[in-house]
């Protein structure tokens, strides 16, 4: 079998951390008697420079074409890339919006687990004296809410004045929420619906929807929670929760907090699902223009965004387990980007430090 991958580089970090994604699925996929096949296109920055707009109409039409899209890292130093002096519109993070919603991506799903591995890189103090253990999965609507609602400025009595759009129908809200019950389904069968409907209408339509779901899913069990009181939660005690939904901004939001809490936010991958298998996938952090072209960014968020595209775009799960655990044992084995390094000098002298190229090859290395 030959899987055909709309491969987006992106801007800063994202050609570095691609490529051994690239090279980490092509290792798995030869030891299956598979193989894959990249068509490679321009998104964010990158596609200003060349095309002036973030993304093409000629990038989606490829995009289309294909089984799946891996994606990098998009965008740039908001305060001094020339990119962020342009209209919104035309701006990197543009070019997510668009292709997000001419690809009908609407659910977006965000694993955060805690590898035993790295649990003195938790931020969280031990739990009863033992060190943390959780593992959630965060499912985001994606193209609806403020971010694709209605926006303008205008000036109101002398001031100036900005309007932002918060927008959800039922059937955005149910198709989010099945997905949600869905994935809940293949794991603790526990799913925690986060909104604010003690203030808004939109969060007292998506409670309503919700519940409406949870009964076609009599195993499932269902808990209510206001996204500032799920903010505290999350650092509070990570363990009560399985799967978290909610809408598109509040999960932006929660999902980032989420990953830091794993100890890095390069270790946590993402998944933008359709209603077909095709999906997009990439990893949960940005494009660290600081670092770029350094070798020293961690891939291990893309390589594990990889192994997402395999379980939920083509079903190869044994190849999708395959990634997951040569992870495990790459970080078992000692091996550590910076990111990930031990603070404690006497802990972080028994670990490798590797670059960015030889930690894609430490995987690699590892597949079964």
């Amino acid at each position: 079998m030959t899987i055909k991958i709309c491969r987006i580089s992106g801007d800063g970090i994202g050609p570095e951390i691609v490529a051994e994604a690239s090279k980490v699925l092509d290792t798995v996929l030869a030891g299956s008697g598979n193989s894959a096949v990249y068509q490679d296109v321009l998104m964010g920055g990158c596609s200003i420079d060349k095309y002036g707009v973030p993304l093409t109409d000629e990038a989606i039409d490829t995009a289309r074409k294909c089984d799946a899209v891996l994606q990098g890292s998009i965008g740039g130093n908001t305060t001094t890339s020339p990119w962020y002096k342009l209209p919104p519109e035309k701006r990197p993070e543009a070019g997510l919006l668009k292709i997000r919603k001419a690809l009908g991506l609407y659910a977006n799903l965000r694993p955060a687990y805690l590898y035993s591995e790295l649990s003195e890189s938790c931020p969280l103090a031990e739990k009863n004296g033992e060190p943390r253990k959780f593992d959630l999965i965060m499912v985001r609507e994606l193209t609806g809410g403020l971010y694709f609602g209605a926006r303008h400025t205008e000036e109101v009595n002398g001031i100036l004045t900005a309007t932002d759009t918060d927008v959800y129908n039922e059937n955005e809200i149910r198709r989010i929420a099945r997905t949600a019950f869905d994935v809940a389904m293949k794991r603790r069968k526990k799913v925690t619906s986060v909104d604010k409907a003690n203030v808004l209408d939109t969060s007292r339509l998506w409670r309503k929807i919700t519940k409406e779901v949870s009964e076609e899913y009599p195993e499932v069990s269902l808990d209510n929670m206001l996204v500032d009181n799920c903010a505290m939660q999350l650092v509070r005690d990570p363990e009560q929760f399985d799967v978290i939904l909610t809408e598109n901004m509040f999960g932006d939001i929660l999902s980032d907090e989420a990953s830091m809490i794993t100890g890095s936010i390069g270790m946590l991958p993402s998944a933008s699902l359709c209603e077909t298998s095709f999906g997009l996938y990439e990893p949960s952090h940005g494009s660290a223009p600081d670092i770029a072209g350094k070798n020293i960014a961690n891939p291990l968020a893309t390589i594990l965004s990889a192994s997402m595209m395999l379980r939920y775009s083509f079903d190869m799960i044994k190849e999708a387990d395959a990634i997951e655990e040569a992870v495990r044992k790459t970080l078992s084995d000692g091996i550590r980007t910076t990111d990930i390094m031990p603070a404690d000098k006497e802990k972080a002298a028994s670990m490798k430090p590797v670059s960015c190229s030889e930690m894609g090859d430490a995987v690699a290395a590892r597949i079964k």
